[in-house]
């Protein structure tokens, strides 16, 4: 079985608990980790914006990062959000059962 992390960011704390609290419910995901506050500087449609943001990791299943990503996509705010899995190479065997559990 391959595992993931799949890095999200959020306009904001509210919205990656709504996201991340679907993806468990749903079991797209064993976890999520959200962090807020993180400052962001990016170029959009052709500007330099700044921004405040949060943080969303969620750990799921390899064979879920394609519905785990649509879903966001249909939850988020963003017209582009930002959704990137890593795949994970080795951890806690005891951990990554728990994910495959939880998980579909």
């Amino acid at each position: 079985m391959k595992f993931n992390m799949v890095y999200i960011t959020t306009k904001d704390k509210e919205e990656a608990k709504k996201i991340g609290k679907t993806l468990v419910e749903e079991k797209l995901t064993a976890c999520v980790n959200i962090i807020d506050g993180m400052e962001s500087i990016y170029r959009w449609e052709g500007k330099i914006e700044e921004g405040r943001e949060a943080i969303l990791i969620a750990k799921t299943k390899q064979s879920l990062v394609k519905k785990l990503t649509e879903r966001v996509k249909a939850l988020h705010s963003y017209s582009c959000p930002a959704i990137i899995a890593l795949p994970i190479e080795s951890g806690s065997s005891d951990y990554l059962k728990w994910i495959d559990k939880e998980t579909k």
